[in-house]
């Protein structure tokens, strides 16, 4: 398996070194999609089914901005969304093909709703 970051920098080339010549961006530091699909394939593999789950949940979020990342744990923090505020980023999410982060959040607003957690 060929690791990558997210600007497709090998991981070789991440190094102190490069990180105090200014030679890095925050891209060549954040994981690629593609590598955590391969790391979920291998704990799929190996009988760990939820760190799959969890490792194809973080490639899909690889996808997203910084902004639509913070906004998503902003209004999943209990007592913050109403379960339509909800339901609207798990639109969203889907829309920008991130269907398993979607599911996570509608179970979230399940959840919130028999706990009496929604604004």
């Amino acid at each position: 398996m060929t690791t990558s970051s997210h600007s497709g920098r090998s991981v070789d080339e991440v190094t102190v070194e490069a990180a105090r010549g200014g030679d890095l961006t925050l891209d060549d530091i954040r994981i690629s999609r593609e590598t955590l699909l391969t790391q979920a394939d291998t704990a799929e593999s190996t009988g760990s089914a939820q760190l799959a789950l969890n490792l194809r949940r973080a490639a899909e979020m690889t996808a997203l901005s910084s902004q639509d990342m913070l906004a998503a744990y902003e209004a999943l923090r209990p007592g913050r969304s109403t379960s339509a505020e909800l339901e609207e980023l798990a639109q969203r999410l889907a829309a920008q093909e991130a269907h398993i982060c979607a599911e996570f959040v509608r179970e979230a607003a399940a959840v919130y709703r028999r706990r009496g957690l929604l604004r």
